[in-house]
């Protein structure tokens, strides 16, 4: 699986705890989108980059964190195509995925701590969509986003 993550200064920490997590699975290729170690960046462009490059299908997934996780769920949205959602609690991070086919998790380094993050990670990458009942939801969810990307 192809994952773009990406951080704000905010979150840096936390970013380099998820890719050292993921690192040396034979099953994951990362790719970072930033930012680096010291490095001020303003989250909505790091957010911008990773959903962009998911919505692409260059990645089958992302990984945004920030302070709190909302900022960069809130840009990542505005991307057509493209469903994040703040991941908090494992229930969270499983139903982003079984129930709303979310491409992209959000996290936030001041809410949460590492391993917790690392835990629902896990959750995330591991659960797919379920299609039956969420699948009309979905597409509805798809109708009202091309309604709007006029």
């Amino acid at each position: 699986m192809k994952i773009a993550i990406g951080c704000d200064e905010a979150a840096y920490r936390l970013k380099m705890v998820i890719i050292k997590h993921l690192e040396g699975r034979k099953d994951i290729e990362l790719k970072d989108f930033g930012a680096k170690e010291n490095e001020t960046v303003l989250y909505p462009d790091v957010a911008k980059a990773v959903a962009e490059a998911v919505a692409s299908g260059e990645f089958e997934r992302g990984i945004l964190v920030c302070g709190t996780g909302i900022g960069m769920a809130i840009t990542a949205n505005k991307v057509n195509g493209i469903r994040a959602a703040v991941c908090h609690d494992p229930f969270s991070a499983e139903r982003a995925r079984k129930s709303n086919d979310a491409q992209i998790m959000c996290m936030g380094e001041r809410v949460i701590g590492t391993e917790l993050a690392k835990y629902l990670v896990d959750i995330w990458l591991k659960c797919e969509f379920a299609g039956g009942g969420s699948t009309p939801k979905v597409e509805r969810i798809k109708e009202i986003e091309c309604a709007y990307m006029k």
